[in-house]
């Protein structure tokens, strides 16, 4: 549908979606901004208000079909892009057809939302392990990313839904998946836990203390903490040093989640801040990720 001011999206009937703001479609200013700041690539997905897990199964696979296609074709004309394939989380098991499609028509991973369906969901379901199972054997790099209503009416004033909301989001979603083994379990799959973490470094403790109460049930948070992936954005450089020491910096990557608002503007800054080693900082700054996505000589 569309308003005065932009596009939105309304699946089945439901409200429509936040504005698409000007800046997802400004190629131009994104390019510019990237030279600006010394970035040559940039791994980009689709906008999670338009995954459409709202819709039926048969319709969410057609559309996210669909938005792949667009990556694709948009990643083959401006190279600077790294596309992230979508997938119809409200169906693991078509989830898992879209993500081997995907896989096998050059992408190198997927981005998914921490819930998977229109009632919440969360991404330990049996229904999912299909999905879990593909990326695990495609070796998929699975990008988790908050939605943007966390589930939590208290967040929705004074900006909190995105300073707030989004990390109880992704740390709830991504505690799930570490206690339920999943982490373990699909080590085939590259997780990568966005904003900083989501926290978890700073609660690891607490999650620590609870395996120990209930450790024949639970799976390890110290191991499955050494297995994820990490993004910088945290927008303080004591809080990435203290990331990097329990998580080591060779499993961290340097973000932005430009274009939008909360994003880190000066993604290179806060590494630098962090007083990491030339070596650590190169790691950061793109080594790891040009590993990840096989673009070393590219």
């Amino acid at each position: 549908m569309k308003n005065e001011q932009s596009l939105a999206f309304s699946f089945c009937g439901k409200p429509p979606t936040r504005p698409v703001a000007p800046f997802l479609s400004d190629v131009a200013g994104r390019k510019a901004w990237m030279s600006a700041k010394g970035i040559d690539r940039q791994v980009v997905g689709c906008w999670l208000d338009m995954f459409g897990y709202e819709l039926p199964g048969d319709q969410g696979e057609a559309w996210s079909k669909m938005i792949n296609q667009h990556m694709a074709d948009f990643a083959a004309r401006h190279r600077e892009f790294i596309p992230l394939a979508t997938v119809p989380l409200q169906s693991g098991a078509r989830a898992a057809a879209v993500l081997q499609e995907a896989m096998a028509d050059g992408f190198k991973g997927v981005m998914i939302g921490t819930q998977p369906d229109a009632a919440g969901g969360v991404l330990d379901s049996p229904d999912l392990d299909p999905f879990w199972a593909m990326a695990h054997a495609t070796q998929a790099i699975v990008y988790i990313h908050p939605v943007f209503d966390a589930g939590d009416d208290r967040v929705h004033d004074y900006g909190m839904a995105n300073a707030v909301g989004r990390i109880t989001d992704m740390l709830i979603a991504m505690s799930r998946i570490i206690f339920s083994g999943h982490v373990s379990r699909y080590h085939g799959a590259r997780l990568v836990a966005v904003t900083g973490g989501a926290g978890l470094p700073y609660v690891l403790g607490r999650l620590r203390r609870n395996y120990e109460l209930q450790s024949e049930i639970l799976a390890d948070p110290d191991q499955a903490l050494q297995q994820l992936y990490y993004d910088t954005i945290l927008h303080d450089s004591h809080a990435l040093r203290f990331m990097a020491d329990i998580v080591g910096t060779q499993r961290i990557m340097m973000g932005s989640d430009s274009p939008f608002p909360i994003g880190d503007k000066n993604p290179m800054d806060i590494v630098s801040q962090a007083a990491f080693s030339p070596s650590e900082e190169s790691q950061i700054n793109g080594g790891l990720a040009a590993n990840l996505f096989g673009l070393n000589g590219s």
